[in-house]
């Protein structure tokens, strides 16, 4: 594990956060990583394999998402603790779902978003076990949403709602690039795959999601132009591309997806909407305005961040990853290691997003 950091970071210009200033190392104890997931999972029901289940300000992607980040970190910390929950998790979750019983299980859900979170989270589990069945459900789940790829508007790309066909968003696309390009870096042999990643970024590079100023909007007009809409630049969606475009290097060994990378890291760390005082803030003014799932952004942007920063030479975000990780745990943490939605603080109130949120950070600063 390496040493934590200090909140002498406060005091860095966001350029030199960004390009990876010394930040001093002496005031979080090592265990505030491990203190964030036992808290997170303080909110585990074992009864439903769900996170924080009977609380309104949770989703049922969450969950897929704090499985991710609880498999994360226990494949960097070494430590298989919570491996009997994830199990459960995945034995109890995987049935048909009461509300898309289409989808014949296996986290195939009715958006392609909340099929991703899960598969995705297969991916890591098969990394952590070894075992197949894992890597098979998250194969199945790539097929099931290859599915719902466009032939007949928007020259491509998959919809998100699959119940109505509608909407070509950033997310579903964005989890989709990453899913395929992690398959075929998983399956020896694939070419499957690696197309369809391909395909995948030829398409979303080509749409205009991503704006003159290098940050990706939410989706695509739902009329016959299918340009940018200009919704909300989510931090997930400025995150979750970072990670599919580090895969697509992993797989091609092309660093102009490196390149494509940064372009969108600089963006975000350098935006006045997305980041204050050094400290990535999501576009709406607090958890209510969030609704239930920004909650969970923050974290996943900089979890995506840390993939993107561990494979360039001179990891230039680790400062901004640290001094966000500092000031969480200053800021927005409780007595129980529970933490809040504002990074800045002040502590508000814990749900699964918030929660997951901070070990996603946790976990990509001291992992």
């Amino acid at each position: 594990m390496l040493p934590f950091l200090s909140l002498a970071a406060c005091c860095l210009s966001l350029s030199s956060l960004a390009s990876g200033a010394a930040v001093r190392r002496d005031l979080i104890p090592s265990g505030a990583t491990k203190a964030a997931v036992d808290a997170m999972m303080a909110l585990y029901d074992e009864k439903t394999g769900l996170w924080d289940p009977n609380n309104p300000g949770s989703s049922w992607w969450q969950s897929g998402v704090a499985l991710w980040a609880l498999t994360e970190y226990m494949i960097k910390s070494g430590s298989h603790e919570y491996l009997p929950q994830a199990l459960n998790t995945v034995k109890i979750q995987r049935a048909p779902l009461s509300w898309w019983p289409d989808g014949d299980g296996d986290f195939r859900a009715d958006s392609t978003d909340d099929t991703a979170w899960w598969a995705l989270a297969m991916t890591s589990l098969y990394e952590l076990t070894d075992d197949e069945e894992y890597l098979l459900i998250a194969q199945e789940d790539e097929a099931y949403m290859y599915k719902y790829w466009n032939t007949t508007t928007c020259s491509g790309g998959l919809i998100w709602s699959i119940p109505s066909r509608t909407y070509h968003n950033a997310i579903s696309n964005e989890l989709y690039l990453e899913l395929t390009a992690k398959l075929h870096n998983l399956v020896p042999g694939d070419m499957t795959y690696l197309n369809h990643s391909l395909q995948e970024w030829e398409w979303f590079n080509n749409s205009g999601m991503i704006n003159s100023e290098n940050l990706v909007n939410d989706g695509l007009t739902d009329d016959a132009a299918c340009v940018n809409n200009g919704r909300t630049t989510w931090t997930y969606n400025q995150g979750v591309i970072l990670g599919g475009l580090v895969e697509l290097y992993k797989a091609t060994g092309d660093s102009s997806y490196l390149d494509e990378a940064q372009l969108i890291a600089d963006a975000t760390v350098s935006s006045a909407l997305l980041v204050k005082n050094g400290t990535l803030t999501e576009p709406c003014s607090d958890e209510t305005a969030c609704e239930p799932n920004g909650t969970s952004f923050k974290g996943i942007f900089i979890r995506e961040l840390a993939k993107l920063n561990a494979v360039l030479d001179d990891h230039p975000y680790s400062s901004f990853i640290a001094h966000n990780a500092v000031t969480a745990y200053e800021n927005a943490r409780n007595g129980s290691n529970f933490y809040g939605f504002q990074w800045q603080g002040p502590y508000d109130n814990v749900t699964i997003g918030t929660q997951e949120a901070a070990v996603h950070l946790l976990v990509a600063a001291y992992l």
